[in-house]
């Protein structure tokens, strides 16, 4: 799949918001850079495309690609591009949509009413419905919905609704019924649709409103106010009636309850609930579940989608589709009577212009990746320090997983790393903590062989002037080990090294010093002596770091 989520390694500071965030588990990889940073990327081939990690980096480091470039540079050729309007847009511009769209059709380009899309998929799927085409519906209409069951719920594609979402139901329409061949832009919401749109290759360009908004900014291009406040427009094709409300949470539903109000349905929005409810569906007898499951990955629908970049609060969305609602619901021709008798015309004349299977969709399935099995498991557990089940289900979330079990399956597949565990690394940094002072400890109590060190030489000194020379050699090795462990504050590693090689030196000087000593000097024995002294010092020294695991040759 293409790149859609980007990430700036500069800006990523490592603190899992958006693993926290993101619905789809393998969507994330994150690594330690050569000066220690964590950074998390994006796997695209498994990643849903939602933009919810986008919403929720609080440091930048995260955006989206979209085609509005590719789609601009058409329209600056004078390409007479097919711009097809989400209803959304109406939410979003709530007093200048209509310029907007206008900007377009002075650039030569024609504009369709995705609304009228949405009234053939609602026709679509009353018809798939009363013909005993199809079972138990979950809604296709949200990209993001529909990449998130073929690649972690693919046994879920066989409840995955065949009927092409609003948008590409308009595409086919022009293509097919207008005859059409011009390149298709959509302006939209949705970072997810690219997917959809690369999938189908029903649609070119995925321009959403907020790199849209970018690009009018960066070329000076303003938008004046619309006129007036009406919410009808003069588009190249028909404006929809009811399918303009597909944007607000449960805007398919409602338009099937329209005709069928007995119809058993249930809805479902928002990130942190719909994909824990789909997982939950597909565990369901077929007898439990609904008959439509109408489903969108964003809290409040479409309308404030990942690419919409919105500056109206949740009210003024709210009062805006209210308005678009009472204004279709006026347009809205009926015939056979009132109530459940009654029905829209645009129904009935679908039946007599359209074929359903022009607007069946079918999907790819993805192989899901291996689970762990229980013993790779409790290795990953164990590699993280978690024996006990109060260990292995402490689920403090720090690391951006759910649980535990989800980090270590994260590690298990590559796609995360140990030290990200907190409590691991809070460990591993108390253990290292502990051991230095240790070593700390262990050096102290060894000072006042230290100052042995320096009588015994001072005593060679007295006892061989006749080997000056080599005498200095080890004078200066040992005073360097007593330097250094009187001026070294913290001893890491490589500092422990590093003396352990001094010492290593001085033990060789010795060699040298004891055989020059038995052929020069006058007290042989008391200078062996203090020689065996000095050497056992060094091996105790050595031997205390060996001990401590640190020494390596």
């Amino acid at each position: 799949m293409s790149e859609i989520i980007t990430v700036n390694p500069e800006k990523c500071v490592g603190c899992n918001a958006c693993i926290r965030t993101c619905p789809a588990p393998e969507a994330n990889i994150t690594t330690q850079l050569a000066d220690g940073r964590f950074v998390t990327t994006v796997n695209s081939d498994r990643c849903i495309a939602c933009g919810e990690c986008v919403r929720n980096c609080l440091h930048g480091a995260r955006d989206y690609i979209d085609d509005t470039p590719a789609a601009m540079t058409a329209i600056e050729k004078k390409e007479p591009l097919i711009i097809l309007a989400t209803p959304s847009i109406k939410t979003v511009f709530p007093r200048k949509w209509k310029n907007i769209l206008n900007w377009f059709k002075d650039k030569g380009c024609l504009v369709y009413d995705v609304s009228f899309g949405a009234d053939i998929c609602t026709w679509a799927h009353i018809r798939a419905i009363q013909q005993g085409l199809v079972g138990n519906l979950i809604t296709q209409p949200c990209a993001a919905i529909v990449k998130y069951i073929e690649t972690y719920q693919p046994t879920l594609l066989k409840n995955l609704s065949p009927i092409h979402s609003p948008i590409l139901c308009t595409a086919i329409y022009i293509k097919r019924y207008l005859g059409l061949s011009n390149k298709i832009a959509v302006l939209s919401p949705c970072v997810a649709k690219k997917n959809e749109f690369e999938d189908t290759m029903l649609v070119d360009y995925n321009v959403t409103f907020q790199k849209m908004t970018q690009y009018f900014a960066a070329n000076n291009i303003h938008i004046q106010i619309d006129a007036d406040d009406d919410l009808t427009y003069a588009f190249s094709g028909e404006q929809g009636q009811m399918g303009a409300i597909y944007p607000k949470p449960g805007g398919l539903r409602d338009n099937l309850l329209l005709h069928d109000p007995d119809i058993n349905i249930i809805n479902s929005e928002g990130v942190h609930k719909v994909y824990p409810e789909l997982d939950m569906y597909a565990k369901l007898n077929d007898s439990k579940k609904p008959k439509v499951f109408d489903v969108l990955s964003c809290e409040f629908g479409c309308n404030v989608g990942a690419g919409a970049d919105s500056q109206q609060t949740l009210f003024d969305i709210m009062q805006t589709m209210n308005d678009v609602e009472n204004e279709a619901s006026g347009r809205r021709k009926i015939k056979g009577g009132f109530f459940r008798a009654s029905e829209d015309k645009i129904l009935k004349r679908f039946d007599d212009e359209l074929t359903l299977n022009d607007f069946i969709r079918k999907y790819r399935q993805l192989v899901p990746s291996q689970e762990p099995t229980s013993n790779e498991l409790e290795a990953i557990f164990h590699s993280i320090g978690k024996y006990t089940e109060a260990e292995k289900n402490f689920n403090c979330h720090a690391c951006g997983y759910s649980s535990c079990k989800a980090m270590a399956t994260a590690i298990y597949r590559g796609i995360n790393l140990p030290d990200n565990c907190l409590l691991y690394a809070k460990s591993q940094l108390m253990s290292k903590q502990s051991s230095i002072s240790s070593q700390h400890e262990k050096m102290y109590q060894l000072s006042a062989d230290v100052d042995n060190i320096a009588r015994s030489m001072n005593e060679i000194s007295e006892a061989n002037n006749a080997n000056d020379k080599r005498q200095n050699v080890v004078h200066d090795l040992l005073n360097n080990v007593i330097e250094y462990c009187n001026n070294t504050q913290e001893m890491d590693k490589a500092g422990l090294n590093s003396l352990v090689e001094i010492l290593e030196n001085a033990d060789e000087a010795f060699d040298d010093l004891n055989n020059n000593v038995k052929n020069t000097c006058e007290n042989t024995e008391a200078v062996n002596q203090q020689i065996s002294d000095i050497r056992l010092i060094v091996t105790d020294i050595n031997s205390m770091l060996q001990g401590a695991d640190i020494h390596e040759k």
